[in-house]
């Protein structure tokens, strides 16, 4: 047994990663599904979509590989955070379709949460904030709405679960109903402090605390898979949501390590240590991992646009025909020009959470072109992640931390861009290292996996070996920094007032 199966069931594909015991890896396969939006700012999923699509390119990749199921040694689990199934604790049929992360039906229970002041209650305990991207609103509404689903949740027969869940359960056969911690942090209903459900945001939700799923740490026995779906049984060992699979997969174990994944938007997380770090500047706080039964604490920030604007760039101006040729663009455009584009398509993220202001361009002239507006989109993901960083420095000093990022990992299909990455380190003053292993979410639930079935090194050891493709150092001088970020926080405070 020589390999660790990673599936990695994210809101468009599913994926199935096979890592040898040295992590590298040896195969991949991955199949999309349709979304479902049945009504504007509804999303939605099939369970049977997510269920199907996961053991597909699981037996997929075994046999691409060529390896036979008694080569596999153990299964790690990441996956799409928040996404809320309910399903039949019997049958394993779902009430209702998965309803994903992205959809903002319950905006206005969650207005009405703000109004009353209860979602003080809910940051206090839980670390978020009142929105409906967390799966705890998302439960409620499902069984408000389903006819009889509340009186089967509160008689035991139906059970919640984020996609972690729903899988586990379908992998084993209905023979265990769990979770990790770093996804029951994101339901708005565990408590990140006493490490349990909430009874008091279950009951101010009336969710019957009997429906949530057995909260485990990342890497622990999370069940054996049925006999008939790989050919043998293969323990499941690793769990963890996507983004704190990425921190793990990035060896961000230190206190001030900090990974930033740039894919459609941008998901940044700081590891705090033991110290679960109360925000003042709306970011999050949530659990980064837990091992031994010890949890570990992040700040998290998300940007709604990082390469969502190159897309911008290439199917709604028409600028550009590939997403890699933005590159080239910027490193064509005028020096002596200062354009500033404010991505804001869908409102901006941390740490202004301001979902009604709509993207903007400052500084535009007779000779602005396509080259302007390539490096304007590209620096804009450097200032977005300035304004995270900075949030997350005064937090952290505030606790009586130095507030340094100690270091600054990246990953994500941006990343792979030289000329964005230097504009990154020199817009934060600091360096950027990029991995010479870009598949950082998958390899984290991997890790998790293979050590605790003890193919894979301990902590230190995963840190030792994780590899560097390039580190990028900031060239700019202050002076041209501090003028460039000026100009950004005024084009942003322009774009919030209009």
């Amino acid at each position: 047994m020589t390999h660790i199966l990673a599936i990695d069931q994210g809101t468009t594909s599913s994926r199935a990663i096979l890592f040898d015991g040295n992590m590298a890896v040896t195969a991949t396969a991955q199949e999309e599904f349709p979304q479902h939006f049945p009504r504007s700012g509804w999303v939605e999923h099939d369970p049977g979509d997510l269920w199907s699509t996961t053991a597909g390119t699981c037996r997929a990749v075994i046999e691409k590989a060529g390896l036979r199921p008694d080569d596999i040694t153990a299964i790690g689990i990441t996956n799409q955070r928040e996404t809320t199934l309910v399903w039949d604790a019997k049958t394993g049929q779902p009430v209702y379709n998965a309803i994903v992360w992205q959809d903002r039906r319950t905006a206005d229970f969650c207005r009405a949460l703000r109004e009353s002041g209860d979602d003080k209650i809910i940051t206090e305990r839980t670390g978020l904030l009142a929105d409906p991207y967390f799966s705890g609103t998302k439960l409620k509404w499902i069984l408000d709405n389903v006819d009889g689903a509340r009186d089967r949740a509160q008689a035991g027969e139906l059970l919640f679960g984020t996609v972690d869940s729903y899988l586990i359960w379908k992998l084993t056969g209905g023979a265990r109903h769990v979770t990790d911690a770093t996804n029951a942090a994101r339901t708005m209903l565990y408590d990140i402090h006493k490490g349990r459900w909430s009874t008091t945001i279950c009951k101010m939700f009336d969710i019957p605390v009997e429906m949530l799923p057995e909260v485990k740490d990342c890497a622990a026995d999370f069940g054996m898979t049925r006999p008939d779906l790989f050919g043998r049984e293969i323990p499941i060992l690793g769990v963890a949501g996507d983004q704190q699979a990425a921190t793990i997969g990035q060896a961000c174990f230190q206190p001030g390590m900090m990974k930033s994944t740039y894919g459609t938007g941008c998901f940044a997380l700081l590891n705090t240590g033991e110290t679960a770090v109360t925000s003042t500047n709306r970011l999050l706080t949530t659990i980064a991992y837990q091992l031994d039964g010890k949890p570990t604490y992040a700040l998290e920030g998300s940007i709604f646009v990082a390469g969502a604007v190159v897309q911008w760039l290439r199917d709604g101006l028409k600028m550009i025909r590939e997403a890699s040729e933005t590159q080239a663009l910027a490193e064509q455009a005028d020096p002596h020009q200062n354009v500033v584009l404010v991505p804001a398509f869908v409102g901006l993220g941390a740490p202004y959470w301001n979902a009604e202001c709509r993207g903007a361009i400052y500084g535009l002239t007779r000779n602005s072109g396509p080259a302007e507006l390539a490096r304007a989109a590209l620096e804009s993901v450097g200032y977005q992640t300035r304004d995270l960083l900075e949030a997350m420095q005064a937090d952290w000093a505030a606790q009586g931390q130095a507030g340094e990022i100690a270091t600054l990992r990246v990953d994500g299909g941006m990343s792979a861009s030289d000329w964005a990455m230097q504009f990154l380190s020199d817009v934060i003053g600091a360096s950027v290292d990029r991995p010479d292993v870009l598949e950082t979410t998958a390899l984290g639930a991997a890790w998790l996996a293979g050590q605790r079935a003890g193919i894979y090194p301990d902590m230190e050891g995963f840190a030792r070996e994780w590899a560097l493709d390039r580190r990028f150092e900031m060239e700019m001088d202050a002076a041209t920094r501090d003028e460039k970020y000026g100009a950004w926080k005024r084009a942003v405070n322009a774009t919030l007032q209009f």
